[in-house]
């Protein structure tokens, strides 16, 4: 995806969507809490609901989904970026939650009609996943020093991946998050060549596990 503050195409978004929501599903099982097992697998639904409606007005879903190779997905770099610890999850998650904000929210007004109906219900869903980001980002700045340590390693990790996510808006989301934490506003977005080319491995790999079983059974039904 290109580095722009126009917003993004119908496929950056799919893509996205569908990625982030496969990385959540990384940490089912293994949330610091059943109830967060719980919200983790919804938001991963919610995602996957959003790509899929995406995808299939684009063509064929599961073609789209699965036999594309991965330099031809267009997804922010950042979901695709692994999940790294609990505190580097939920940063992330803020980070996507309010770039799909501002897409919705526009998309609510799209001309045309399918994106304008995944749009309507994503601006819903969209709501809860920001509050649930929002809260555990407050909550883990502004906690133990532990809590606080973890929150700012993954800052400096994440913040150079979020040049696709520089949408008019998206900064003013994330500082008020992030002033609530106790965390210093970074200075503006500057690209990161190589965290964004680690960021291209760590989709190979994540579209290698995602796509094996379809593509060892071809054409299968289930």
């Amino acid at each position: 995806m290109s580095r722009t503050s126009e917003l993004p195409s119908v496929e950056a978004v799919a893509d996205g969507c569908l990625l982030l929501s496969h990385r959540l599903t990384e940490w089912v099982g293994d949330a610091p809490t059943m109830e967060e097992d719980v919200a983790l697998g919804n938001i991963a639904l919610d995602l996957l609901g959003q790509a899929r409606g995406l995808l299939s007005h684009l063509g064929d879903e599961d073609q789209l989904a699965y036999f594309r190779d991965a330099d031809d997905f267009r997804n922010p770099a950042i979901c695709a970026a692994p999940n790294g610890d609990f505190a580097r999850t939920m940063l992330r998650q803020l980070f996507a939650d309010c770039w799909l904000e501002v897409v919705w929210a526009a998309w609510s007004q799209h001309a045309d009609d399918v994106v304008r109906g995944v749009a309507a219900k994503a601006v819903k869903e969209n709501a809860y996943h920001r509050r649930h980001s929002r809260s555990w980002v407050v909550r883990l700045g502004d906690g133990t020093e532990e809590s606080r340590r973890r929150l700012l390693f993954a800052l400096e990790e994440l913040w150079p991946l979020t040049a696709d996510l520089a949408l008019p808006g998206w900064r003013e989301a994330v500082t008020d998050v992030l002033v609530e934490a106790t965390i210093p506003v970074p200075a503006a977005v500057e690209g990161d060549d190589e965290a964004i080319a680690a960021c291209d491995e760590a989709r190979r790999e994540l579209l290698a596990e995602m796509q094996s079983l379809a593509r060892a059974h071809p054409g299968a039904t289930w």
